[in-house]
């Protein structure tokens, strides 16, 4: 069942009309929603161990620290928090993207404590947990609870797609061996680098409590997750690792990085990750939609012009119009 196009004369009125129909299709794609790239689930990590928590202790201890940590995330990129004393304190922590703005930061954090008990499986909670979102991640765990080591790959993705013609590892890897050896100190807030080199896009960050620079510990983390990347994700065009404590990514652009102005806060005209595919994609379906559109305006033209029963009255059409 197409649009009902009613069988009168086309006019220029229902000419503008089409064509604000097709323009509204338009907006519609065009729009991209950064709030819903960032707020993509990436990965989760549920410790087997359940609280054993007759008393509700561990479970309101574990409210109390995601409130802590949501409130702190409307003031700062990073931050970690304890709830409860003794064997049943609770210690956790967030981190933001560094390109995210602080409304976006909060608004990424602010919807994790909710997937917690959906992703780990329901019943007692975990004692130890993280949720990793496209923007931001949160994690927290027992007091006493086994420490994951820092460069521990826990996640990884790798486009399907492989790229064609020859150099292209050699340019992902130079790209990502020169990030990694150029890191600066993050101010507290854990290092974030991205940019460009030769058509690879790279992104890489580490958690605030890592001493920043090339020869710090987040050096030495992006390294690892940088031999990782390159290990698990070999010819593809894009690639993430996730280790404990760092965390990678690249996206390689054949006709050059992509530049999106982000005026609302967040990286002032740098390439980034979530928003450039989401841009990338919705404009294809754009045009796509708005040829889609056109080709029903040029359909409803020649209805209009060839058949009906002609007369300005529009007789022989029968029904089907919009009342």
């Amino acid at each position: 069942m197409g649009f009902p196009f009613s069988k009168q004369p086309f006019t220029s009125f229902s000419f503008f009309y089409y064509c604000i129909l097709a323009a509204l299709c338009l907006g519609l794609f065009v729009s991209p929603s950064s709030s819903a790239d960032v707020t993509n689930l990436i990965f989760k990590g549920c410790s087997d161990q359940k609280f054993q928590d007759p008393s509700g202790i561990s479970a309101q201890n574990l409210k109390d620290l995601f409130q802590s940590l949501v409130s702190q995330s409307a003031q700062k990129p990073y931050s970690t928090a304890s709830s409860g004393a003794g064997a049943a304190a609770i210690n956790g922590l967030y981190q933001c993207r560094g390109d995210l703005s602080t409304a976006q930061c909060y608004d990424c954090v602010g919807r994790i404590p909710d997937k917690f008990d959906r992703l780990c499986g329901g019943g007692a909670p975990s004692v130890a947990a993280r949720v990793q979102l496209a923007g931001c991640y949160l994690k927290y765990e027992v007091a006493g609870f086994k420490q994951t080591p820092e460069t521990q790959l826990l996640f990884k993705v790798c486009g399907s797609t492989t790229a064609a013609g020859d150099g292209f590892q050699q340019r992902r890897d130079a790209a990502l061996d020169a990030m990694a050896n150029g890191l600066k100190s993050g101010g507290g807030n854990g290092v974030f680098a991205t940019g460009s080199y030769q058509s690879v896009f790279y992104l890489a960050q580490c958690e605030g409590d890592l001493s920043g620079g090339g020869g710090g510990e987040c050096g030495n983390c992006v390294k690892s997750a940088v031999e990782a990347v390159k290990t698990q994700c070999g010819g593809s065009i894009g690639g993430q690792a996730y280790l404990n404590k760092c965390y990678v990514s690249y996206t390689y652009y054949p006709n050059g990085v992509p530049i999106i102005d982000n005026t609302s806060g967040g990286g002032g005209g740098k390439p980034h990750t979530a928003r450039t595919a989401a841009i990338v994609v919705g404009g294809v379906a754009a045009v796509g939609f708005l040829v889609a559109c056109l080709l029903c305006v040029k359909s409803a033209l020649k209805r209009n012009r060839g058949g009906g029963g002609g007369g300005k009255h529009g007789h022989g059409g029968g029904g089907g119009g919009w009342n």
